[in-house]
């Protein structure tokens, strides 16, 4: 008989982010493995829903039998935290944590407070944790207070792709994340301003969906800075690896990540990068793929960017790096192996 769960999670799984793209592959594989999993939508919002968007995800969960495994995708999870409490005895419940939701970009302080405590509290009632990064198994375990054998780190998969051809006349900078401001695209525009004398095309491919005041605010500076006939910005894209393919460059000025699978994805395919040193970004893209320079510095991304752009020696070498970093990275079969595995151990 199969071993059942289920998988809940906030908004819609179909949307093309790096969460969600990781909670698809992470049900097929389970499913793969030989696991009946239950999708269950938790409504719209997360992680501020209004209450009765709350109240009913709630309803929902609490009408699982008794007994039941259910994985929670921490954006919905860190805000259950009275739900997740009254049910921890009854229901077997595991947290998959992308990233604290306190270290969200734009919060107030008291925000970013009531959020960690409210999440530190949620997750002390999960039997066990998914994490996609190690950073992020260590900011749970230092500041969230869950054990580190309650703990199971669970890398993205990286499935294989057309390797970029490199050869963009003028070059293409390609960035991909969603248009909200802890992606940094901000300082990717005024990054590009500075190196405007120098010959280049930019597309920035993502949702403007989710944060429709950034997206307005992104296409306002891009006119701003009279750069409407070089810079692209495309909405959300399902190809993203064909994007990825007639790319030369990948710039993502994230300010905070919790893994960062895109820039998995541009490493697979010998895309060099450009990106902050921001929190899981270092573990996943190697110093000599591409530069990582610090957080919201617009001249020295834009110093990395006309380095790469000017020098192709360099390019070659950062472009050879990146693939040779891309043949080491997980496939989702392993991703869903690891989870698979701690899930049998509670089920």
């Amino acid at each position: 008989m199969k071993r059942g769960l289920t998988f809940a999670y906030p908004g819609k799984l179909e949307l093309n982010t790096g969460g969600y793209a990781y909670d698809r592959k992470v049900i097929d594989g389970l499913r793969n493995l030989g696991w009946a999993v239950t999708p269950l939508g938790l409504g719209d919002g997360f992680p501020a829903p209004p209450q009765t968007i709350r109240a009913e995800a709630e309803a929902r969960l609490s009408a699982l039998d008794d007994g039941s495994l259910v994985v929670i995708d921490g954006l919905a999870f860190g805000v259950l935290d009275n739900w997740a409490v009254e049910e921890a005895d009854r229901l077997k419940i595991v947290a998959l944590v992308h990233h604290p939701l306190a270290l969200e970009t734009g919060l107030s302080q008291a925000e970013q407070a009531d959020l960690r405590e409210r999440e530190k509290r949620a997750l002390q009632a999960a039997r066990l944790v998914i994490v996609t990064s190690p950073m992020t198994a260590r900011e749970l375990s230092a500041h969230y207070a869950v054990p580190s054998e309650a703990i199971t780190v669970a890398i993205p998969g990286t499935e294989p792709a057309p390797r970029a051809s490199l050869n963009g006349n003028p070059p293409l900078i390609l960035s991909i994340g969603t248009l909200i401001p802890r992606k940094g695209h901000d300082v990717l525009l005024d990054a590009l301003k500075l190196i405007q004398d120098i010959e280049w095309n930019a597309r920035i491919i993502g949702s403007r969906d989710l944060d429709p005041a950034t997206a307005k605010a992104l296409e306002a500076r891009v006119r701003a800075h009279g750069l409407q006939h070089r810079i692209t910005l495309t909405g959300e894209s399902i190809d993203t690896r064909a994007a990825l393919a007639s790319a030369d460059v990948f710039a993502l000025a994230s300010r905070y990540e919790g893994f960062g699978m895109v820039f998995a994805e541009a490493l697979s395919q010998g895309v060099p990068i450009v990106a902050c040193a921001a929190g899981a970004v270092p573990e996943v893209v190697p110093a000599e793929a591409g530069f990582l320079v610090p957080i919201d510095d617009v001249e020295a991304f834009a110093g990395a960017l006309r380095r790469l752009l000017t020098d192709p020696a360099e390019h070659s070498r950062r472009a050879a790096a990146a693939l040779e970093a891309g043949t080491r990275l997980p496939r989702w079969h392993d991703t869903a192996q690891i989870i698979a595995s701690r899930l049998a151990d509670i089920a």
